[in-house]
Order: C-alpha cells, then structure tokens, then sequence
C-alpha cells in the first residue's frame, strides 16, 4: 500500500484529491496540510467527506516522508520550495502551473517573471495521459494541467496531431470554481450571479500549454466566464489545411480515442444531449468529445466538455498518478456523473 499526502488540501483541488484518494484501493491518504485549519477534521471544510474520514489538517511544517505527494499550493509557491518537498517523497505531483512547460523562455513570457527553479523543468512530465502516456508510465515527477488547455488539446488533439489544422479559434465558457476558493471581488455573489464575462479575451496564460502540447499551430484564444461552479465547455472554430467530410472528422476522432478510458466521442442525431455538455461530466474524470462540419466553409467545429475540478485537475493527477505507480489507469476514477445535477 502506497502512503500519499496533500500539500494544500483545503482548496477545491486538494478537496477533489482527497475525495478520489480515500476512495482508492491502492493508496492510504497519510496527511493532509493546511496551515489556517491545522487541527481541525477536514470535514469542517470539505462536508462531503462527512464519514469517510477522520483525517484532521496538520501545519506543513509537520509534513512527513511518504511514497508520493501532490502539490495543492498557489501558483508560484511549489517552486520555491521543491527542494524541500523532493526530500520527503521520490515522487511528486504539482497542480500548480509552476513545472507545466518545459520551457524555461516560455514561462517568463506567459508569467512575467524568471522561474526560480529552471533546472526542475526539465524532471517533470505534463500530466495529461491522452498525450504523454508513455512517458507518464513510472515517472517521478509530474506537473499538473490547466483545466482550459485540457478541454481545449483533447478537442483538437486528432486533428492536430494529423497536421490538419490550419487555424484554430477556441472560445472557452469556464465556472466559478476555477477560480479557486478564495473569495474575490470577482466571485462575490451579487457580481457573478447571472454573469457571462469575458476575463481573458486574448493572452490566457492556458494557451502556452496548449501550444506546447500540440506543436506550434496557429491559435487565437478567449475565455468567458458563465454562471456555473463546475465545467469547462471548449468551443474551437478549426479552419483546415485540406476539406475534410464528416466521415474523414469521424475516423480521425475515433483513430485517435478509440482506446482511451476517459474520452467519449459524443455525436448524436436526436435529443438534448447531442453534443458535449459540461453538467453530464459533473464530479467525473471523463472528457466527452464532439464536432461539428460546416459543409459550406469547410470549417470543423470541436467541442469538449470537462469538470475543471477533475478531469482538469485532480482527475488527471489520479489517472497519473495511477500510471506512476502501475495501478490500472481507471483504477479510482471510473464513475459515472450525475443526472440531473
């Protein structure tokens, strides 16, 4: 049995851990850090877990060694320390953007700051698994994905990595929870309730992700913010380097997913559900995958939905750490969502 511990297990991602871990047969939850609830059950914050733990938060500076350890801290703090944090396991997984490109160039340009630990990016592989599979397989150090770019590189993945896409525009309509748990001007109630905002028409940090994962394609990107807690749904505009059928779209999404776990391909001919919704995936780590083909332009419209918090976030760092580790890829994630939520 593998020991695993929180870093930062109070926010909604380490939140979202905590529930998948207890719930996994091959890993014992052994501490979960924060420093405002150290001492308290992690009940008082996190009610769902009402009878399924008695855990309590312990100060970091109580932290002990363990097999392996996910990272649940603000942006910017995991670097910082990683030093630290690698003498007390041999394998960890950040959820923060600190170690998600490779590029030391690249994050100052998107972060508009030197990474104080350039030396580590190399040592960490970007947890998607529809994408890095292999080298996920008995890794030891694994960053976590931005919710967006995920929604967004398994939409055009198929395409992308057929060389087919020429342009791509890609609109994302994001919940509230993506902005974590700490309130805000932004998230007060009186001011989110019955939004739809544009919070990053151009320039969102997500997009250097995307770019790195699916090569140097051309890409315009935008996020709007909706009422709602859970879910990304991606919308991306594909304008193609040759015309394709919908027959061609279909064998390339289906080449490309046919045996992945958690991509569904959702197309349907009738009804509410023909084409990815974010609420069907609510508290899933399943991505649905769908499209669309504009007979008069040429144009293929790719949509994705996802649970920000799951599939991008906690979700994928399981299903990583699951190849990490050698456990089945689906093991303590194959659940189905909730209809209606």
């Amino acid at each position: 049995m593998n020991t695993v511990s929180i870093v930062g297990a109070s926010g909604y991602t380490g939140g979202e851990l905590l529930r998948l871990l207890l719930a996994h047969p091959g890993v014992t939850v052994k501490q979960i850090t924060s420093r405002q609830y150290a001492g308290r059950f992690a009940r008082l914050v996190h009610p769902n877990l009402r009878g399924f733990t008695n855990l309590k938060f312990v100060d970091p500076d109580q932290l002990e060694p363990c097999d392996l350890l996910f990272l649940c801290m603000p942006h910017g703090r995991a670097s910082g320390e990683i030093e630290k944090y690698a003498q007390l396991a041999e394998r960890i997984i950040d959820l923060s953007a600190d170690f998600r490109l490779n590029d030391p160039a690249a994050y100052a340009s998107w972060y508009g700051k030197e990474h104080p630990a350039p030396q580590w990016l190399e040592k960490f592989v970007y947890g998607l698994p529809e994408i890095y599979r292999e080298e996920l397989t008995g890794a030891s150090y694994v960053s976590g994905v931005g919710c967006n770019a995920t929604a967004t590189n398994l939409a055009l993945l198929p395409l992308a990595r057929a060389g087919l896409i020429r342009q791509a525009v890609v609109e994302v309509k994001v919940g509230s929870s993506e902005g974590g748990n700490k309130a805000s001007n932004a998230s007060h109630h009186p001011v989110r309730s019955g939004a739809m905002r544009s919070f990053a028409p151009t320039g969102h940090r997500h997009q250097a992700e995307i770019v790195q994962a699916l090569g140097d394609i051309d890409l315009h990107f935008s996020a709007t913010a909706v009422e709602m807690v859970r879910g990304v749904l991606c919308t991306a505009h594909l304008f193609l380097t040759e015309p394709l059928t919908e027959k061609e779209v279909w064998r390339h999404y289906r080449q490309a997913y046919r045996e992945e776990p958690f991509v569904r391909i959702v197309k349907e001919r009738r009804g509410l559900y023909r084409y990815p919704e974010p609420k069907i995936v609510a508290g899933t780590n399943f991505a649905d995958v769908g499209f669309a083909v504009d007979d008069q332009t040429g144009r293929v419209v790719a949509i994705s939905a996802i649970d920000n918090l799951m599939k991008g976030a906690a979700g994928s760092a399981v299903q990583s750490m699951n190849l990490m580790l050698g456990f089945d890829e689906k093991e303590g994630l194959w659940m189905a969502g909730l209809h209606p939520n």
